[in-house]
């Protein structure tokens, strides 16, 4: 057996990098195995809450007023892009949608618009409830039921608020992520998470 020294083309610097990036790949694939099965759930006609895009700030100030923007917290210039990029990934995964569901926040149906053109509804049931946690449960509860019924051809989409997401999963989302689910036993249950 011939012992051959480690030349510097294996510097120490080499093996740390090689070992960063493994370590990085450990990390990154349960994540990936998650959004693979959150696309696959949403190709057989899954359900997906998106919380809305980027709109700095928290709540909406003292004067807001449904149906007028001036008065609502907006979508920024990164959120407009980020709602265009949801569309695209659901173009590129070749992901049929069956109906688009928004809060009548000026924030999510412009998301909802920009995503998926000419498709959004408002349903009221998915407008935030963080300035009114009292129609918190009720609300919740008639989101469920329609998650409950969706047997659609298609993917079912909703754009609606944090609060609201959370309070039917339990996960606090980003903006403009989204949190695909599936009704188990009249249970709500999560596949997996889109950051996209």
């Amino acid at each position: 057996m011939t012992f051959t020294p480690i030349g510097p083309r294996f510097s120490l610097q080499r093996i740390a990098l090689a070992l960063v990036f493994a370590w990085t790949m450990l990390l990154t694939m349960p994540h990936a195995r998650a959004d693979d099965a959150a696309w696959q759930a949403l190709e057989n006609g899954g359900i997906v809450l998106f919380r809305h895009a980027l709109a700095p700030g928290t709540g909406d100030p003292a004067n807001f007023t449904l149906g007028d923007c001036s008065t609502q917290r907006n979508l920024n210039n990164q959120g407009r892009a980020d709602s265009r990029a949801i569309g695209q990934a659901f173009q590129d995964k070749g992901i049929k949608v069956g109906r688009v569901l928004t809060s009548q926040w000026c924030r999510c149906v412009e998301t909802a618009e920009l995503a998926f053109p000419g498709q959004v509804e408002e349903e009221p049931v998915f407008n935030s409830f963080f300035q009114n946690r009292s129609a918190g449960p009720e609300q919740t509860r008639a989101g469920q039921r329609i998650l409950e019924q969706w047997s659609g051809d298609g993917a079912l989409v909703i754009i609606t608020h944090q609060v609201n997401i959370t309070a039917l999963t339990d996960i606090f989302p980003q903006s403009g992520e989204g949190i695909v689910v599936g009704i188990n036993n009249g249970e709500i249950e999560v596949i997996g998470r889109l950051r996209i």
